[in-house]
């Protein structure tokens, strides 16, 4: 088990996630993120004094973005956004590295030999494991076509790895599983045509993470990775704030002072 306890002073935290914006990827049939700035300049409207003043608006698809797809998203009476637990989405940061397989098929799928070459090199994957593809795909994210195939959801044009079916069904079955994702558009590869993985994890009510960000950045083994999703109520699915935390890397006295300043920080206000 994973403590529930963060010490500030001896972990980095490292960001998971790819901004939301009006080119947050998101399925080709479903509204693109749209942001409007309803305030934003010097106002006397609050108190009859000029004070500075900025609030937006914004409209999204679920599915948007780095997102958590809820296990009801292809399993009818599986589980919704509000009713997932806090605890299952938390827990000990599994980093399966196909980059080399994807060079020469990027419709690779994650294959059970790649996560018994993980345990031979790091041990059994740890209880309540939050489990993700590393595929390197988060390079492509600047040019579109590249990241999803193309704009569209016709699948000869589709291209992009994920997760085997089989692969998925073993880890389900053997391993103690919390989120299962990666760095792609879906955790189904991008020539499926049933989404099986997606209706394994409804199956077994387990979330999974879509366009995961910055998995260079963390270990594959040793980080505990966090699943901050909006929400929703009688969600399908929710633009999350996906984070890691890694022991023994906030060494220098410069990041202490900011994390201790945040600390104060946010105890005044």
């Amino acid at each position: 088990m994973f403590s529930n306890t963060i010490h500030a002073l001896d972990h980095e935290i490292i960001d998971l996630t790819h901004a939301q914006n009006e080119d947050a990827i998101h399925w080709p049939t479903l509204p693109q993120y749209n942001f409007t700035i309803l305030q934003r300049g010097f106002t006397d409207d609050l108190t009859g004094e000029k004070l500075w003043l900025e609030y937006n608006s914004f409209e999204m698809a679920e599915h948007s973005g780095t997102h958590m797809d809820a296990p009801c998203h292809f399993a009818q009476g599986a589980l919704k956004v509000h009713e997932i637990p806090l605890k299952k989405l938390a827990g000990p940061g599994v980093i399966i590295n196909v980059k080399s397989k994807v060079e020469n098929n990027n419709n690779y799928r994650v294959a059970v030999s790649d996560i018994q070459d993980w345990e031979n090199k790091y041990n059994k994957i740890p209880d309540g494991a939050v489990v993700f593809m590393n595929a390197g795909w988060s390079r492509n994210i600047p040019t579109r076509h590249l990241y999803s195939g193309v704009r569209t959801i016709k699948i000869p044009l589709r291209s992009y790895p994920g997760w085997h079916e089989d692969t998925v069904d073993w880890l389900l079955k053997n391993r103690n599983i919390h989120v299962i994702g990666g760095d792609t558009p879906s955790f189904d590869y991008g020539q499926t045509t049933t989404f099986p993985v997606h209706q394994l994890l409804g199956e077994y009510n387990i979330p999974g993470m879509e366009n995961v960000a910055n998995l260079d950045s963390i270990p594959e083994s040793g980080s505990i990775i966090y699943v901050a999703a909006f929400k929703i109520y009688d969600g399908s699915g929710s633009p999350s704030r996906v984070f890691a935390t890694v022991s023994g890397a906030t060494n220098n006295w410069s990041s202490k002072c900011l994390i201790i300043l945040m600390g104060i920080f946010y105890c005044l206000y």
